[in-house]
């Protein structure tokens, strides 16, 4: 959600940029693309869309909102026709929101048609658009899957795998994606793994998407995650593997562990509920406080607050409710309306606050904008001391590998100090839980400061990933199809 009039609702948290589901084998593949995408809605709420193939033609439906609002009717998935099909959830991080950016995109080739859905950053995306426009290549979005498309075009090889594999052997950053086309299904890691992609199977058809909640959905089982630089292919023949690229260590992103999977996915080899449970009982650990009851920040914050409320013995209680009907407002975020903001999307439970020493669990903060609010409430509540523990370390750092953060000038914790945040805050303690603390959390001894395990840039800027992009100076922060570049 891009557009003012939501995002005041829900800007003090980072947002993953994409929900990938692909199929294949199966006479109901679209139906179930639209009910996995509706278990991926988390990743992406501005667009989203759906490519089929019914043995002789691809048909597509792709629109802006929600999975519901554009999937739920009998007559659009009639118009989905076929045994496979791919899908896309999206919450821009690169290429802005309009019609022309929603995936999958579709193209035809020499070779025929394929569709693309893509989830991440490429971090020389901006380097390699402008040498092909130069060559001739004339694009129709601003997305950084349309750059995949025009190498697989220009690729001199033929099958459309070693054409696909060439394509990204050219790319840097974090990714994973699902490619459809007449015969096969295809999905793809980064070498480095930062995003996440598994496998899954119902019967003898094959599901490759972003968590193991979107196969819960429609039954599938579990089989294994993609493993990072794999190109797994998906035809008549079954399941192939291939890994063509230069292994190096894997970087997975540890903040999918913090907020960004849905609590009931398995990913990694880790159940992601039971991961924020032991970061909530790690930070019980490093940063006690007498109160009287633990209270999560809904609903990122509950998992981790439980695991708060075991360790330290103080009881949970759900002292703020969250409206889970806000969705989109037609309200023009005026000053006035923007102070209410957080109210039509959290109201404080007096009973549990009133009189109570209180700790706040969240997951993070960003801009910082609207803890502050939760802050206030609480306090107007009755509260009469109000603690803030967070789940992830200071977020000090902007991501350039698909996740949606502001710059570093806008990041609270990259500004100040934790005295002085907890001073804006208006909390009578703040704490974070330690970088340690965290991989403790995640089933590791310590950080391997030579070699961490996981992608942590965000808190740390130690970016895995070249960005090429970035360094390279020049690179806008919104390419537009309206306005002549040098």
């Amino acid at each position: 959600m891009t557009d003012a009039a939501v995002d005041f609702l829900d800007d003090d948290h980072p947002h993953e940029e994409c929900g990938l589901y692909g199929t294949y084998g199966h006479i109901d593949a679209a139906a179930h693309t639209a009910l996995g995408l509706h278990a991926l809605q988390h990743r992406g709420q501005e667009s989203v869309g759906i490519v089929s193939y019914d043995g002789e033609q691809f048909h597509s439906h792709r629109a802006l909102g929600l999975v519901g609002d554009n999937f739920s009717s009998e007559e659009v998935i009639k118009q989905l026709p076929g045994k496979s099909a791919i899908g896309h959830v999206r919450y821009s991080t690169s290429g802005d929101t309009a019609l022309r950016n929603v995936q999958p995109l579709f193209s035809e080739f020499r070779f025929g048609g394929l569709a693309v859905a893509h989830n991440g950053n490429l971090t020389n995306s901006y380097a390699i658009r402008r040498s092909l426009i130069e060559r001739g290549s004339i694009f129709q979005s601003t997305s950084d899957t349309e750059t995949i498309i025009h190498l697989i075009a220009r690729s001199e090889f033929g099958p459309v795998v070693d054409r696909l594999t060439d394509a990204l052997t050219q790319l840097e950053g974090a990714y994973s994606l699902v490619a459809l086309t007449q015969k096969k299904l295809i999905g793809a890691r980064d070498p480095s793994g930062v995003r996440p992609l598994v496998i899954g199977r119902l019967g003898d058809a094959y599901i490759m998407t972003s968590e193991t909640c979107a196969l819960d959905i429609i039954g599938a089982k579990f089989v294994r995650d993609v493993d990072p630089g794999e190109i797994v292919i998906v035809d008549e023949n079954g399941l192939h593997s291939l890994k063509p690229f230069t292994k190096v260590p894997r970087k997975f992103c540890i903040f999918e562990y913090i907020y960004f999977a849905r609590p009931d996915s398995n990913i990694e080899g880790k159940h992601v509920y039971a991961v924020r449970k032991a970061i909530g009982r790690v930070l019980a650990q490093e940063s006690h406080v007498d109160a009287d009851v633990i209270v999560p920040v809904p609903d990122s914050g509950v998992p981790a607050a439980i695991g708060y409320s075991q360790e330290s013995g103080i009881p949970f209680e759900l002292g703020i409710i969250r409206n889970h009907y806000v969705g989109r407002t037609f309200i023009e975020p005026t000053a006035q309306i923007r102070n209410l903001g957080v109210r039509l999307k959290h109201n404080a439970n007096l009973g549990m606050l009133k009189g109570k020493r209180v700790v706040l669990v969240d997951d993070s903060i960003v801009r910082g904008t609207t803890c502050i609010k939760i802050v206030e409430m609480v306090r107007a509540a009755g509260a009469t001391e109000v603690h803030m523990r967070i789940s992830s370390p200071p977020t000090t750092h902007s991501c350039f590998y698909g996740i949606d953060t502001p710059e570093r000038d806008q990041l609270m914790a990259a500004q100040n100090d934790l005295p002085r945040m907890a001073e804006i805050i208006g909390v009578d303690s703040l704490a974070f839980i330690s970088l340690d603390g965290l991989y403790r959390a995640v089933g590791e001894e310590r950080r391997n400061t030579e070699q961490p395990q996981y992608c942590d840039a965000c808190f740390t800027g130690d970016y895995p990933i070249r960005l090429i992009d970035r360094d390279g100076g020049g690179m806008p922060k919104q390419l537009s199809l309206l306005t002549e570049r040098d």
